[in-house]
This record gives structure tokens, sequence and C-alpha cells, in this order.
């Protein structure tokens, strides 16, 4: 085994690091002000041509990277998935700090790390505060990280506890509960959304101070998670109550 592919293997098991999988992640780590550590490319060369016409507003950092040109047979051993592009990187994760204001995502226990990373990416572009998990999952898993496209860095992602959620109130999103208003949202709000099999806990359920659902044609069941967050996000901003007016 090579050195690079004990760093990048020792990388997957560090919390203090997040394994970027291709050119996108890249970019948007990058362009949220992620500390990258190494780069490895195929190609620098075409990694390069890539930013200048993907991200021109980075194409001066892509060069100060000085991406480590790796053959793409030793690339494709460095990660879980080898990404079209051809580039890996590890990064820092920046320490998690809860925003003062703006609505926070909270996934209980969620199963599938491609769902939360598509959590990450939707609540990056409706500009919520926070993402927070519950469970076994690391959400800085790389499987989050692809799904997400590196966005991670555009808001604090960590694990809940409770001094992150002190001060808000705790809205569970729930097939039973009041049809959703997003326009009365409080904007600092904590947004609970459960598993698509089991919803949210009991537990979770008797602590929120209320219950809101998406009104929803009879007969669907329910939506793929990051499907209903980003409804519900969206729903929010565009209602006004995000910063921007509705039209």
């Amino acid at each position: 085994m090579s050195a690079l592919q004990r760093r990048f293997q020792q990388a997957r098991g560090d919390e203090r690091l997040a394994l970027l999988e291709g050119f996108h992640a890249l970019k948007h780590a990058l362009r949220f002000g992620a500390e990258v550590e190494l780069v490895a490319a195929a190609d620098p060369d075409a990694l390069e041509r890539l930013a200048a016409e993907l991200a021109p507003d980075l194409a001066g950092r892509f060069r100060a990277l000085a991406a480590e040109p790796v053959p793409a047979e030793l690339l494709a051993t460095l990660v879980p998935r080898a990404p079209r592009t051809r580039v890996v990187a590890l990064a820092r994760r920046p320490p998690f700090r809860m925003p003062a204001a703006g609505p926070v995502v909270l996934l209980e226990d969620p199963r599938d790390l491609g769902n939360v990373g598509a959590v990450v990416r939707v609540a990056a572009a409706a500009d919520a505060a926070a993402v927070l998990t519950t469970g076994m999952h690391d959400p800085w898993d790389p499987a989050a990280l692809r799904g997400a496209a590196g966005l991670h860095f555009a808001l604090p992602v960590g694990r809940a506890h409770d001094a992150a959620l002190a001060g808000r109130p705790l809205l569970a999103l729930d097939p039973d509960g009041e049809p959703l208003d997003p326009a009365r949202l409080p904007a600092d709000a904590v947004l609970a959304f459960g598993t698509e099999r089991h919803g949210l806990s009991d537990a979770l359920l008797a602590r929120a101070d209320a219950r809101l659902r998406l009104p929803m044609r009879p007969g669907v069941s329910s939506l793929n998670l990051a499907t209903a967050v980003a409804a519900v996000l969206f729903a929010w901003r565009l209602s006004g109550a995000g910063g921007e007016p509705a039209r």
C-alpha cells in the first residue's frame, strides 16, 4: 500500500477530516471556505481547465492547490467510489457552531447516507441555519458528502445534542399534524424529520412543541426524506419568511 493510499484510508476514520470525491465536491468546499489539505488528480491540467470552465471564480484557487498527479488506477483505490472527474481531496472539517437564527433541520436516525447528503444540499440551497442528525451514522460520512456535492461546508452539519437545540421550538413533521403554514414557522425553529418507513419516534413526538404535516394528495403515503425537507424549506423561503419576499 502506498503512502497516499494509507493517508486516504486513515482519513475515512478521522472525524477531523472530510473526504471529497469529484470536482463538484471540491468546488463547493473551496467556495465555502474549506481548508483543503491534499488534492490528487489523474490529470491536474484537465482539472484546471474544468475549473476555468465551470467555476471561473475559483480558477486561481484550483491552481494554487497544486494537485498531486496520480495514475487513474491508483486514484480509484483512494475513495469508496471513483469520480468521473478523476479528482479527490482531503479537507479539514470546520468546527460546529450553531447559528443564532434560521431554521435548523433535524434528521432523526437517518438510515440512507445518500439521503443525508441530499438534505444537506437542499438545506444549503434554501439557506437553512444547520443540519443535525441523531443515530449511529456520521453525517460527514463520504457517502453523505458525495450526496451533498461538498456542500457540508456551506452550513453547519453535525450530530444533534441538547445544547444545540436549547431555546428553539421543536416542530415535528408528522402525517397526523396540523397543516403546515410556512409563513408562520418561527425563524429559529427546529424542523424534525423521521425516516420514510417509521417516521419520528414517540419520544421525539412527545417532546415536540407542535406537529405539522405537508398537504398531500390522498393515497400518497410519504415523500422521500430529502424531498420532504425541500418542500418545507422552500415553502418557508418562498413565503417571505426566509428573507425573500413572496412573489
